[in-house]
């Protein structure tokens, strides 16, 4: 089962292999030819009667049974027994992708944990699944190792630790080197953030003109790429100069929470809101909601955290409608309840049907904005138990069965030493929902230096501009005296600490730079573009025109007509 893409009525499979990646792939002229592995995306989230078969026929995993292990925790080998793969002679810096399928007996479900222990080191957990009694659930991850391992082992079990019966089938286990994943990933790149455009030039009468000289140049991008701002940017000229000559996307870091826009009950106060507001319309910069509730109470006024019952509930029901009604259509998304995996503050005080409430109300407030859950720990990691894939997916699915209008699924991607093989399995199985997925704060640990936080970065920006299913990315660096949250892109002048380097190669690599050329002996010329709005100057003798067309996302090429 695939799962499939859509853009108004077009729809694009992701899946590729044959003569048509081979084509793109020369297109790119990252190889002369290619005939390296091609990318899975392939994911279940239903538990099924049968296993599917395994993707890449198994990998290396074809033709080989498990093994009964030792249960590993916390290093300790336990006093039972779960299943194994023996692996030899794991290469470092190779990308290892792997899936199963899971049945259970024993418990009426639990949640299973995919474990590598090497010579040198065990990797707690690179992938899990939420597995269920009496039937098979799909469980995909995968590892980079950090040095070569001739003997390792490869296990599945219970995380929490108890003894269960763990049966697995239809495993696959398939390396990438690191040029076949960059050139997966390029692929991508191609047929979803790009296409191609034919222009055809002729004179009024209609007679095809060769020769003519054309200039294109995209003039916007449609991918929106942003980063989170603070109040700090009002009235910082060389701030805002520096912020919207790079990005298309904007979020307010604090400015909008409850605890910033109302301290004291019933004096509420948007006028650093409404500055910012008025910076990213002025540079037609679009902006995400974040956020209407936040489940930690730690960030929750005061005040309302004093409140209980119908007290609570008025003073829930008058922050939506303040803030709603206020910035209505204002914002492409809203963050609605923040954290909830992890945090359940209002649901602990006005029953489980809280957050419905919550989302019901935002979206007839405000029914053009994509509303959204905003997480941590579900692409960062796969240790978080309150925040796994399935746990995500379970929610959300709960969530929209009792009619919720929630239709976004936000990442936040607060990563310290990202896991791009386990990134992309986790995209891939929230993208089995076909709900528009973003990057909602991306960063690195400040823990792991400048200049692994550039390495790192680049990393995930990579997997989430090369994934079909990730509609945006924002970054969470907005930039205070004292630094940012945990990662800056520059320093107090603004000029590049290693992370903005990487963030500027990127933007000036994933745009389609000023394309000079003439039209053919059909009066014709051909590009492949990054989707977005383009300008173009056609000019053949004494005779010119100006011009604009759109780039979006679509199978066909995108075919526009000037006549000069």
């Amino acid at each position: 089962m695939f799962y499939t893409l859509q853009c108004g009525n077009m729809k694009h499979s992701p899946i590729f292999g044959g003569y048509l990646a081979f084509f793109f792939l020369l297109s790119i002229s990252l190889a002369a030819s290619y005939d390296g592995p091609a990318y899975d995306f392939t994911a279940y989230t239903e538990c099924k009667a049968q296993p599917e078969e395994p993707l890449y026929q198994g990998g290396i995993l074809k033709d080989q049974q498990p093994v009964m292990k030792r249960s590993i925790i916390s290093e300790t080998a336990t006093g039972f027994y779960t299943p194994a793969f023996v692996l030899k002679n794991l290469t470092q810096g190779s990308v290892y992708c792997f899936s199963t399928w899971v049945r259970i007996q024993g418990a009426n479900s639990a949640l299973i944990r995919a474990s590598l222990k090497t010579e040198n080191r065990t990797y707690d957990c690179i992938g899990t699944v939420s597995a269920k009694s009496g039937c098979w659930s799909f469980l995909k991850g995968g590892f980079i190792l950090d040095s070569p391992s001739n003997l390792a082992l490869l296990l599945f079990q219970n995380s929490d630790d108890k003894d269960i019966d763990i049966t697995i089938a239809s495993s696959s286990l398939q390396p990438f080197t690191d040029q076949e994943w960059r050139i997966n990933q390029q692929y991508i790149i191609n047929t979803q953030r790009k296409r191609a455009a034919t222009i055809h030039v002729s004179d009024q009468q209609g007679n095809r003109l060769q020769g003519a000289e054309i200039t294109v140049d995209q003039v916007s991008k449609d991918f929106p790429f942003g980063s989170a701002i603070a109040s700090t940017i009002l009235g910082n000229l060389p701030y805002q100069s520096w912020f919207v000559e790079r990005f298309n996307a904007a979020v307010f870091e604090n400015e909008l929470k409850w605890y910033a826009t109302e301290p004291d009950q019933g004096k509420t106060n948007y006028t650093i809101a409404d500055q910012m507001l008025e910076f990213v319309r002025a540079h037609q910069i679009i902006a995400r909601g974040h956020n209407i509730f936040w489940e930690d109470p730690k960030y929750t006024p005061a005040w309302v955290r004093n409140l209980a019952g119908p007290e609570l509930q008025s003073a829930v029901n008058s922050r939506i409608q303040s803030l709603m009604s206020k910035y209505k259509e204002e914002f492409i998304h809203w963050d609605v309840s923040n954290e909830m995996l992890h945090f359940d503050f209002y649901e602990q005080r006005l029953g489980p049907d809280a957050t419905l409430h919550f989302y019901e109300t935002a979206h007839q407030s405000d029914p053009l904005a994509t509303l959204f859950m905003n997480e941590f720990n579900v692409v960062e990691t796969c240790s978080d138990v309150k925040s796994t894939v399935d746990t995500y997916i379970e929610r959300i699915r709960d969530l929209k069965q009792g009619g919720m209008y929630m239709d976004g699924i936000g990442l936040e991607s607060h990563f310290t030493v990202p896991n791009p093989a386990l990134m992309r399995a986790v995209l891939d199985k929230l993208a089995t929902l076909g709900l528009p997925i973003w990057l909602t704060e991306v960063d690195i640990s400040s823990s792991v230096g400048e200049e692994l936080q550039a390495i790192y970065l680049e990393q995930v920006l990579r997997e989430g501009f090369s994934h079909p299913s990730v509609n945006g990315i924002m970054l969470w660096t907005a930039l205070h005296p004292k630094g940012c949250y945990e990662m800056c892109l520059t320093d107090k002048n603004f000029k590049n600490l290693p992370a903005g380097e990487v963030v500027d190669n990127l933007l000036k690599e994933w745009q389609t730079g000023e394309i000079n050329g003439q039209t053919d002996e059909h009066g014709s010329y051909s590009f492949y573009g990054f989707l977005g709005e383009y300008k173009v100057n056609v000019s053949s003798g004494n005779r010119s025109a100006n011009s604009t067309f759109s780039l979006c996302r679509s199978d066909e090429t995108k075919h526009f007509s000037i006549q000069l």
